[in-house]
């Protein structure tokens, strides 16, 4: 089998739709202590429909009106300004009533990154340069797990490495299939590290 028919794959596993359920079960894995099972399922609950469910809706009904034609990558530079923007307000929803500082501090900052992120991304949209939201979604996720690593004192130097990997398998799955260029790849890179580093210094 030729191991590049294989590397559409990593694009669908590491969608941005997954990535914070993945750094939400990553985060209650090691805080599992702390909290009590029915907090973890209700904000689990939480961050599936705020960032799967209700996502996947806004895209399904806007196809339906005929504002995004294309598939669920959302080839189209036009198509993602809408979907961008519900995103954003769904993070905005989750930070502001979901939980906050005070229960959540580290998920919390994640997501506040994610946020930051996101604006970054419609900005760039509207100035007509499309950033790839595979790897704003996939380096957040890695610099997350490398953050809780530092802050809980615990070398997660297996799952980083294996993290690093996978991002390098998701950029090379993006231009496999000629979504992006390196530009819009290295841009994703940037928007998606940068918000994570920044917040660090409320939370580490």
């Amino acid at each position: 089998m030729d191991f590049k028919k294989a590397l559409p794959l990593f694009s669908y596993l590491f969608h941005p739709l997954f990535v914070s359920v993945y750094a939400a079960l990553f985060y209650f894995y090691v805080t599992k202590g702390f909290y009590y099972p029915h907090e973890i399922y209700l904000t689990l609950l939480q961050i599936v429909i705020l960032t799967v469910f209700l996502p996947l809706s806004t895209y399904f009904l806007l196809k339906s009106l005929g504002l995004v034609k294309s598939g669920i990558m959302l080839h189209e530079k036009k198509e993602r300004r809408l979907p961008l923007a519900f995103q954003a307000m769904f993070f905005v929803v989750l930070t502001q009533h979901s939980f906050s500082t005070i229960v959540l501090p580290e998920l919390y900052y994640f997501f506040i990154g994610a946020l930051i992120s996101t604006f970054f991304a419609l900005l760039l949209i509207v100035f007509n340069f499309k950033a790839s939201i595979h790897m704003i979604g996939i380096t957040g996720l890695t610099l997350f797990i490398g953050g809780i690593s530092l802050h809980f004192g615990i070398p997660f130097i297996g799952l980083i490495s294996f993290a690093i990997i996978m991002t390098g398998f998701v950029a090379s799955s993006r231009l496999y299939m000629q979504a992006h260029s390196m530009k819009e790849i290295l841009t994703g890179i940037i928007i998606g590290a940068l918000p994570q580093v920044m917040l660090w210094y409320w939370w580490l």
